[in-house]
């Protein structure tokens, strides 16, 4: 067990616990995943049967790690190591008729979701102009989450908007259960539902699962913590990992107290502090330990770090959110040319709407860029008709993907006959699919019985291309003969990668694994991986990451923290937690930025700076103001407007010649070549000038 010499003497400690529960207070940075992998390897060697283990956590590519580096370090592993939906999906496929379910059910992802409360609210005469139907997707999130039976629901949902939406959970569930489908809520709340309804399935599950591990605790929510106390509650042998200062996910109902309880829940349980970082140089791990002992409810752990001093975070203001873009790629320039490579910088950012300035300074300065969780690969419309295909395929029930594609390519089924198919179908109590039996449907219904069997004979490659011919996907897109239709059919091409690299990677051809597989999947952006490209991101999504470079930016009040945290209840605190998340990231270096006045989401915005600019201690941090000095605003405009008349020839940078068609009070408005056809400027606009 030489694996044992590398660790400190309390992650040492922490792998050796054998029996009972334990909260390892992990700090940031402080090897929490290599002490939770070391223990595994441990209680393996130590004689504990591998099968008995579960080691929860939250996301695919932690579970990835985490399987790799156990099996790197014993042979024979089968421990189950993946995330609380993975889990839950096993138990759901286990006991699926217990449930109500047949083997075949498929899972709804967000959309569909969304598109059943549209079709509900439509029913019942709602106003989806009056109610979001996002609202009601999450506050249906909220009853799974905080598993509100029937009767909480109609006691606690007084208001007229939740009345409503109680409603429509009501007759969502009837739907749901009616297609033989579940969503990802359901994952955690049937299994938590089996096991309180069924005490010999649950004394099962806690024979076979001894020992659980479960990493970043401080984000579990209601039907987390309730599944894994049940799961733990025979044997007790429950080891929890997690750090109160990193909880951020309090607007996905991620309860931070249940780390706080832990020592309630469990009066006996060993309790072990990480506080040794490797990661970051030691003024960045005191910056982050200044701001952090600002928040009432924590745990005290004060990081340390053996890896120097370094230098000073570097604290830039700027006059306006152009001139602080400015001065970020000009700090980045140096980096540089210091040696630091694209790939060890990262800017962090409180919004999404803020990564566009960067988006476009990164083009500008021909960098490589990345932008985390900006869009994904299985969000785009081809890429969720071709997976609705697939789910049709597997679960003819599945109403929800029929809907989707009975008119994907159009087929000439309008919604007047789809809303024919829907009533009869309800009439009848059978599916969509059952319903079809004349007309345009008809020729749709065997097209997917078609292609249900060849799925019998077919490699899901195979089955793709399949999907794509006989459905006229293909054909549809390319007698478009548009760039638009080229990429839509690239991705479409791309999708039959995923599906090759399954096979590859798993031997197996099977159509329903496959789309667990996939539903499962959260994290896949639409960006190609490049060697080396800055990552752009927000401060929630650089969570377990780290770089040796950080920018945080937009550092104002009403940005960071949030405007929407001062409203609520303990809502500074998460935002000071999210600010050191965003802090102990950095490794080498830490730049805080921001500026006297932006513009954000149309509107010229001025606010203060962060108050968490000034919890870190002065010795830490250094500043440049730049607000007070004298910034040159005419670059781009003439202080007087140009003098312009119909017909006079212009040139501009960008769009080459035009002719002016038009003059108003304030705009002067270019016809140019068919590629652009007629803009509109501003008549000082500097850009445009007169004359061949």
């Amino acid at each position: 067990m030489g694996y044992l010499d590398s660790l400190n003497k309390e992650q040492k400690e922490a792998v050796k616990h054998m029996e009972g529960p334990c909260l390892v207070v992990a700090g940031a940075g402080s090897g929490k995943t290599k002490v939770l992998t070391t223990r595994i390897a441990y209680l393996i060697d130590q004689g504990i049967y591998s099968g008995h283990i579960l080691a929860i956590t939250f996301t695919n590519k932690a579970a990835k790690e985490m399987k790799e580096r156990i099996n790197k370090l014993v042979s024979d592993n089968y421990a189950f190591v993946g995330t609380f939906h993975s889990f839950g999906l096993r138990v759901i496929k286990e006991n699926y008729d217990i449930l109500g379910l047949t083997k075949n059910f498929t899972i709804l992802d967000s959309e569909d979701v969304l598109s059943i409360i549209k079709k509900i609210m439509k029913d019942k005469g709602m106003d989806i102009k009056e109610i979001s139907p996002a609202y009601i997707r999450n506050r249906i999130s909220f009853i799974k989450n905080e598993m509100l039976s029937d009767a909480e629901i109609t006691r606690y949902f007084l208001s007229d908007i939740e009345k409503k939406a109680a409603e429509i959970y009501f007759a969502y569930e009837k739907v749901r259960k009616k297609n033989n489908v579940v969503d990802f809520d359901d994952l955690l709340k049937l299994p938590v539902e089996l096991f309180l309804s069924n005490p010999d399935i649950l004394d099962k599950y806690q024979d076979k699962y001894q020992y659980i591990l479960v990493d970043e605790y401080q984000d579990t929510n209601e039907v987390q913590y309730r599944l894994i106390k049940l799961l733990s509650e025979k044997y007790r042998n429950i080891f929890v990992v997690g750090d109160q200062n990193q909880a951020i996910y309090g607007f996905r109902q991620a309860n931070y107290k249940n780390i706080v309880n832990f020592e309630r829940d469990y009066t006996d349980a060993e309790v072990i502090v990480l506080n040794q970082n490797y990661r970051s140089t030691t003024t960045i791990l005191n910056a982050a330990n200044s701001v952090i002992k600002n928040n009432v409810e924590r745990k005290d752990v004060n990081l340390y770090s053996d890896l120097g001093e370094g230098v000073k975070v570097k604290y830039l203001r700027s006059n306006d959110g152009a001139q602080e873009v400015n001065v970020v790629m000009s700090e980045i320039r140096n980096l540089l040319d210091m040696g630091y490579k694209k790939c060890d910088i990262a800017i962090f950012y409180r919004t999404n709407a803020q990564s566009r300035v960067y988006e476009e300074a990164m083009i500008k300065n021909n960098w490589p860029y990345k932008v985390v969780g900006s869009f994904y690969f299985y969000k785009r419309k081809e890429i969720k008709d071709l997976i609705s295909y697939l789910k049709l395929i597997e679960n003819h029930d599945d109403d929800i993907s029929l809907k989707r594609v009975i008119n994907e390519p159009k087929r000439g089924i309008g919604t007047k006959s789809i809303e024919n198919l829907e009533n009869k179908a309800d009439e009848d109590d059978t599916s969509m699919f059952e319903a079809i039996t004349s007309g345009k449907e008809l020729e749709f219904k065997n097209i997917i019985e078609t292609l249900t069997k060849d799925a019998e004979d077919l490699s899901l490659t195979e089955l793709i291309d399949d999907i794509l011919d006989k459905s006229g996907m293909k054909a549809d897109i390319t007698k478009e003969h548009t760039l638009e239709g080229d990429l839509r059919l690239e991705n479409l091409m791309e999708f039959r990668s995923i599906t090759e690299n399954y096979q590859n990677v798993t031997g197996s051809v099977n159509l329903s694994d496959f789309l667990d597989e996939i539903s499962l999947i959260a994290d896949i952006s639409e960006h190609k991986e490049e060697e080396d490209a800055i990552t752009l991101m927000t401060f929630h999504s650089a969570k377990g990451l780290e770089f040796k470079v950080v920018f945080m930016v937009g550092m104002e009040e009403g940005i960071m923290p949030h405007i929407n945290s001062i409203m609520e209840e303990n809502g500074i605190e998460e935002e000071r937690r999210l600010c050191y998340v965003g802090i102990t990231r950095a490794k080498e270096r830490l730049y805080i930025t921001n500026a006297k006045m932006r513009m954000l989401y149309g509107k010229d915005m001025t606010n203060p700076p962060s108050r968490f600019i000034a919890e870190i201690a002065p010795e830490y941090i250094e500043s440049n103001i730049l607000e007070n000095k004298k910034i040159n605003k005419d670059l781009l405009y003439n202080e007087e407007d140009s003098e312009y008349k119909s017909g006079d020839v212009v040139t501009h940078l960008t769009f080459g010649k035009g002719v002016v068609v038009g003059v108003d009070d304030r705009f002067v408005s270019v016809a140019f070549d068919k590629r652009y056809g007629i803009r509109k400027f501003f008549k000082n606009y500097k850009g445009l000038k007169k004359g061949k």
